[in-house]
Order: C-alpha cells, then structure tokens, then sequence
C-alpha cells in the first residue's frame, strides 16, 4: 500500500508500516514511539514509525523504502543539536546505529556514519593515531561530525584555534536523494563553520574514511583529559541536565551566550526549560521540558538581544516533525 498524498488526512501509524513492511521487516517497525528518549533534549513525541538500521546498507535500504513509498523519513543519530516537537513526526524515523569500525592501514580508518565519535577516539588512540582525541565529550555520530563539521577550540592551554573534523576526512560514501551511491572527497564535500553539503543536496552519508597520523597513546590521553575538563567547566552535564547544545549560531565578533548574558537571562526559566547558568547559549531541561517550553525560551532571547543589540540570534539547532501551535510569547524566528 502506498500512503495517499491526495487527501487531508495523514496515514495512519499503522498504514505506513504496512507500506514499508515488505523492504523493512514488520517485526523491526515501531510504532508511534516516543522519541524524547533517543535525543539528548529527552524531549519530543512520538515517531510513527521507528526502525532500527544496524549496517549502512540497512540505512540505505531504510531511506530508500521510505522514499519509494512516499513516506517522509528522518535520519536520526545520537540525537544531539535538534529539538523535536512535542506531537512528533509524520512518518519514518531512522535510528542510525551502522556501527561498522574497519582499520584500512596507515591511520586510514573507516567508519559507517552511525557510530559514535566517543567509541571512534578510544578506537583510535587505542591504536596510536592522532587527530580525532580534540573532539572528545562532544555528543555526535560520525555522520552527524560530518553533517555540521564538528568543531572544538583546541589544542590547549592556549586554544587559539578552532579545529574541524574536515581535517581529517578523507573521503565521505553517500546515498544520493535518487538513491544512486557516491564517493565524495575531503574538497567536494564543501564544508563550513556548522555546515557541508549534506544540508542542501538530499544525500545521507552512509560511511567515512578519515587520515589519522601516528601518535603516542599517553600524549593523546592527556590531550583528551584537558579538553574534557575544559569543556566540563563550561558546559553543563547532560547527565544532569540534558541539552541539545548551543541554541543559536555565532556571531562574528561577538558570541550569542554573550549576548544573551548580557541581557541578563542566564538562569531564565520558562516551564521546564531553562537557559544554562554556565552558558547562556545552552538551554536545558530541568525535567519535564517541553518543546513548546524550549520554543517560548528561544524566542524571549531573540526578541531580547534584538532589542537591546540590534543582532539577530539564528537558531542552529534544528527542529524536527510537528510542533504544538504556540502562543505569540513562543513564536520563533529562524
């Protein structure tokens, strides 16, 4: 059965599991699941459907099922840097848990885009390559690194310098929106500061091939040591206090946390959401959040910092599926 688009009315939970089932397996598809548990927000509703990719080709497989039965899909990683809203999504949701490690010789590892970059670093400072400890406690997958080109100021003490993950890409394999599979290096994957070219192209990256150099295990330990302490001073704990990390996107010259402190926000509190008392670009969950909560939050410090500063804060967190309809103190400019 494929899902009528011709109609008001959505398909049901039920209907677009039918219609994935013969690619997808009936016994892997989860319906109308909550997905608060699978983001680092611990906020959101629930999923129509659910299912589980455990290899790249499941993935591939996965998004092009979904796509061949109109059905609308999303990727989703470790669930960090989005903020689902509180009726769900309409549709498929993908977990990616492609876990696949291959070492291919000469610090060339790769990795499928579902793995985890915390089990990626012990992966590789256990085997003595270097590049990728600067990024520890950072919560990513590797295709979500590549997605936004993760970043971090390292190395210390001085941390003068932002580092990118494109430094050590090699090459990117992706699954293209007409679900042809490609091969794009370091240079053709266009990256920026938060971006690559997955955010305009339709593709999905399936696996990647980073270039390690050789380094000493101790060295790299104490480098991951010093970074964890550093961003551990400056960030709260998701443990404590989940988060999907920093809310808006910088601003040359001056940064947004700044900017919102300034407006003496920190510590701000609407329902159970609030902005960090450590940094005034992270707003967290104190436990019962809603993505209507984190919404009206959102828009009191656009609102506030265009007033006083005349700056317009952009939302680099991305919103995912519906959001319940909001009031005007919780509308959201982006």
């Amino acid at each position: 059965m494929h899902p009528s688009r011709s109609s008001d009315r959505h398909p049901s939970p039920q209907e677009i599991a039918a219609a994935l089932a013969p690619a997808l397996g009936a016994s892997r598809l989860r319906l109308s699941e909550p997905l608060a548990p699978y983001t680092t927000f611990r906020i959101g509703g629930p999923a129509d459907v659910l299912y589980d990719a455990t290899t790249a080709g499941e993935l591939a497989s996965a998004i092009t099922a979904a796509r061949g039965a109109g059905v609308p899909v999303f990727v989703l990683g470790l669930g960090a840097n989005i903020l689902v809203g509180d009726l769900g999504f309409r549709g498929l949701v993908v977990r990616n848990a492609a876990r696949e490690v291959s070492d291919l010789g000469g610090g060339r590892v790769r990795a499928e885009s579902g793995v985890l970059v915390a089990d990626l670093i012990r992966h590789c400072v256990a085997g003595g390559w270097a590049g990728l400890e600067h990024y520890v406690g950072i919560p990513s997958t590797v295709g979500g690194a590549v997605w936004q080109n993760l970043h971090f100021l390292s190395p210390a003490p001085e941390r003068a310098r932002t580092m990118f993950i494109e430094e050590v890409v090699e090459s990117v394999e992706l699954l293209g929106a007409d679900g042809s599979r490609s091969r794009a290096t370091r240079a053709e994957m266009h990256f920026g500061y938060d971006v690559s070219r997955l955010h305009t192209s339709g593709e999905v990256a399936l696996a990647v091939t980073f270039a390690l150099a050789a380094g000493d295990p101790a060295t790299l330990h104490r480098t991951m040591q010093e970074n964890l302490s550093w961003r551990g001073s400056r960030h709260p704990w998701l443990e404590y206090h989940p988060s999907a990390g920093s809310v808006f996107k910088k601003i040359e010259g001056v940064g947004a946390g700044r900017l919102i402190d300034q407006c003496g926000l920190k510590g701000h509190r609407i329902g159970g959401a609030q902005i960090s008392h450590i940094h005034a670009n992270i707003m967290v969950n104190l436990g019962g959040a809603t993505a209507a909560d984190v919404r009206a939050l959102i828009g009191l410090a656009q609102r506030a910092v265009s007033q006083r500063f005349d700056q317009f804060l952009e939302p680099e967190i991305g919103f995912v599926g519906e959001f319940a309809e909001e009031s005007a103190q919780g509308t959201v400019s982006s």
